[in-house]
This record gives structure tokens, sequence and C-alpha cells, in this order.
């Protein structure tokens, strides 16, 4: 699972509004306004390579909030 949802950087996040757009998910913001450092994304290919997973897995600009992405998004389901 993606680190990203228990980051408070989540909402500003250049990295996680790519990880969004990938997944065919709803930005947080449209404007993200902060650049991580290092982060490491788990990319997992299925159906044979039609379709794509990314998982942020590390990131040195990761802050811990946890439940920061729940909050954002009330009643939603944690993103697969």
């Amino acid at each position: 699972m993606c680190i990203c949802i228990n980051c408070a950087r989540v909402d500003r996040c250049l990295t996680y509004n790519q990880v969004e757009t990938v997944h065919e998910q709803p930005h947080l913001t449209s404007n993200p306004d902060f650049d991580p450092v290092h982060p490491v994304i788990n990319v997992n290919l299925y159906d044979y390579g039609k379709g794509m997973e990314w998982d942020v897995v590390g990131c040195d600009s990761f802050v811990s909030e946890p439940g920061r992405w729940s909050r954002l998004r009330p009643g939603e389901l944690l993103p697969n």
C-alpha cells in the first residue's frame, strides 16, 4: 500500500498527484506545490502488462500523519 495516505504532505505532493493520474483517481489538489525528495515507487504490472499499480513505498520527505488521506476525503474508501 502507498505510504502517501499517511503523509502530512499528501495533498501538496507532486509524486502523489502523478500516482492519482496513473490510477485515474480524482486529485486532492490540481496544483501540487511540494516536490518530494527521493520517492521510491513500486510499479506492479498485471494482466500481461495491461494494468499498472503504483505504490510509493519510501520517501525521504515523508512526514507521518496517520489517517491524513481519510480526513481529506471523509467517507471515501482508501485508494487501492
